[in-house]
């Protein structure tokens, strides 16, 4: 078994140690949520608190790790006899893969078994392994969301249910979840953020002296794992006697109504959804001071939880940034706090003193330069006095549904239709491999004409494993939406770009709601870049696109053989993913020998290949050229207008009739 890194040996992260360290002396807490950049020991200082976690005390024998002095009495493996003696073990770590199957997490039930000769065979699965333990989820923002689902149902009845065709079987889950994640991949679906009791933001150190230390002590764990871990063998002795200290201290610490008017006016100040923050911040604050050693909630808890509870659960859609501010907070806590409540000038206990920082505001936008015209002599260079500076993004709106035709196989989402192991039920077909969601009636009929041959004599069907038959199932997908963006002089006019940002800007919150993956090209001067490879990271496009600065030519054709590159690399990357191209623009195409000439034969490439294609066409003013229709027609796609493009808009709603009717 490979010796962990000492948790008392993690360089600085204070609000990782700490929110980690509550949730093992309280793991009503709720859990902890991780969030920072790749290389900042996340998953080291996970792994390394189950060797600070006192032992459980299970039923032998019991693969569900029943407690014998109150053991399930619905357990698969009981009934148990309570009150009977138990064995001690180490609490459990158990790390779910962001790939997992639905059976690998909640365990498989045997349906042959179960049709042929009536028996319940049910192999445990993950969330059975983690009960009374740990359930670690690294990259758990990539998790499919079939498997987001089954730990929403596990956390809430703190139980999981294996429902296959009838047969059924529940045991108790109840785990400390702890995940990490790396914001830059994409954010959480709500619900799921809202299940991690407490959050922390963590990042490298700048401090030159606590980067050589946090190297010199890799290296030495590298070279010597069981030696390092000795050295540090008292400090974790020191702190596991003081988590069990201080659980013994939790029921005996007193939460004042003081401390509670400050959580609860902390919470309404913040414009927290729900009550749930209003409970895990009482938790954590009882926690806090059963750390401390103290019987008594006081304000530096109730601040230091806010810090630690509150900053995933103000964000409203999936470009806020995450955190508090803490002047506010602190203006909070002295206006709510009475004369029987605790001293309101605390300094904010625990180590660190963490939290977000607060979120800023929107820089003023430049005047800048206005565009060169279209053909106009020189062509600016990014950046030149030719380039204006980036226009501030219109309010998005609900956009119409776009979707990629045909039937897919590609990742779990929203957007198009697909074959999936979840939806509704479309067909049968024989299993390859084992069987996973059986098509009853299929299987009665393939069974049904060979009872007689089979020497039938009772009530019961006689089934064979060549009767068995899958469902095949139709739900949706997650697609690659490639966004286009034409950043030419044409588009300069900072009303209409801010109207084109906005456009874009709901396009994307759309697919961070489908769950898609996004990538940005914009094309402008003389080239096209990749502002943004595919990604998950639908805030990260938005930051891109916040900050993109107009102006020059219009160099389509380069534009579309950007994104023609980008597609055919990210199909050797995921195969199964389809594409949606989102091409932003008015039409027009300038610069170079024979633009629209070159830009009509890069756009048929992607009509050639089946590329699903949309144009939003920016052109405005009473004169209308039509370039864009007629580049989504050479494309192979449709056209739509700003005002189309809205869910609610009527001239939208006309035209698809018209299209429907035609």
């Amino acid at each position: 078994m490979t010796t962990p890194f000492p948790f008392t040996a993690v360089v600085g992260q204070d609000d990782l140690r700490l929110a980690l360290l509550l949730n093992a002396v309280s793991p009503s807490v709720g859990g902890v949520l991780v969030r920072g950049e790749k290389g900042t020991a996340k998953s080291t200082a996970v792994r390394a608190l189950t060797t600070l976690l006192p032992e459980v005390s299970v039923v032998p024998g019991c693969r569900f790790s029943c407690d014998p002095a109150s053991p399930d009495p619905g357990c698969p493996d009981g009934p148990h006899e309570g009150g009977g003696g138990g064995a001690s073990r180490p609490a459990r770590m158990v790390e779910l893969p962001v790939g997992a199957s639905e059976d690998r997490l909640v365990g498989a039930l045997d349906i042959e078994r179960a049709l042929a000769e009536g028996v319940k065979a049910f192999e445990p699965g993950l969330l059975a392994a983690a009960h009374r333990g740990i359930l670690y989820v690294d990259e758990v923002n990539l998790l499919h969301d079939h498997l987001v689902d089954l730990l929403l149902d596990a956390a809430a009845m703190g139980a999981s249910y294996v429902e296959r065709e009838g047969v059924s079987v529940r045991h108790a889950a109840r785990f400390l979840l702890v995940g990490t994640m790396n914001p830059e991949e994409g954010e959480l679906r709500p619900q799921l953020l809202d299940r991690f009791g407490l959050t922390v933001e963590v990042s490298a150190s700048r401090e030159p002296e606590k980067r050589v230390e946090v190297v010199r002590r890799r290296l030495a764990y590298d070279d010597d794992p069981a030696g390092f871990a000795a050295r540090w063998a008292d400090e974790e002795a020191a702190v596991r006697q003081r988590i069990v200290a201080a659980r013994e201290l939790l029921p005996s610490v007193r939460l004042g109504d003081g401390a509670l008017r400050q959580i609860a006016a902390t919470c309404a100040a913040f414009e927290v959804d729900g009550m749930r923050a209003d409970i895990v911040m009482a938790r954590t604050a009882t926690a806090l001071a059963a750390w401390a050693g103290r019987t008594e909630v006081l304000a530096e808890d109730v601040r230091q939880a806010a810090l630690l509870a509150l900053p995933h659960r103000r964000r409203r859609n999936p470009f806020d940034a995450p955190g508090l501010d803490e002047d506010k907070l602190d203006e909070t806590l002295e206006e709510s706090s009475g004369d029987d409540g605790p001293d309101p000038d605390g300094d904010g206990g625990g180590p660190g003193g963490g939290g977000g920082q607060p979120e800023p505001d929107e820089g003023p936008v430049g005047d800048g330069a206005g565009a060169q015209p279209e053909g106009g002599e020189g062509e600016p260079a990014p950046g030149g006095a030719g380039e204006q500076s980036p226009a501030p993004a219109a309010e998005p709106f609900r956009t119409k549904v776009l979707s990629v035709p045909g039937i897919g196989e590609g990742a779990a989402g929203r957007r198009s239709r697909a074959r999936t192991e979840h939806g509704r039920t479309t067909g049968a077909r024989r299993p390859q491999g084992a069987l996973t969601k059986l098509h009853l009636a299929a299987t009665v009929r393939a069974a049904a004409p060979h009872q007689r041959a089979r020497g039938r004599s009772g009530r019961g069907l006689v089934v064979r494993r060549d009767d068995l038959r899958q469902a095949t199932r139709e739900g949706r997908e997650g697609n690659l939406v490639l966004f286009v963006v034409d950043a030419s002089g044409s588009m300069a006019a900072r009303q209409r770009m801010g109207a084109v940002k906005g456009a874009v800007l709901s396009l994307l919150l759309d697919a961070y709601q489908r769950r898609d993956k996004v990538g940005l090209v914009t094309f402008r001067g003389s080239a096209a870049v990749v502002a943004l490879p595919p990604t998950s990271s639908v805030d990260a496009a938005a930051a891109r696109l916040e900050s993109l600065p107009t102006g020059g030519r219009t160099p389509l054709a380069a534009g579309l053989l950007k994104a023609h590159d980008v597609l055919r690399v990210e199909r050797l990357r995921d195969p199964a993913r389809r594409a949606l191209v989102v091409v932003v623009t008015d039409g027009r195409a300038t610069g170079g020998p024979e633009p629209v000439a070159l830009a009509s034969r890069a756009a048929r490439l992607f009509a050639a290949e089946g590329v699903a294609s949309v144009v939003v066409d920016c052109e405005s003013g009473p004169v209308r050229l039509g370039l864009a229709g007629r580049l989504a027609g050479e494309l192979g796609g449709t056209a739509v207008t700003l005002d189309e493009l809205r869910a609610d808009s009527i001239a939208g709603l006309v035209k698809d009739v018209q299209r429907r009717a035609a």
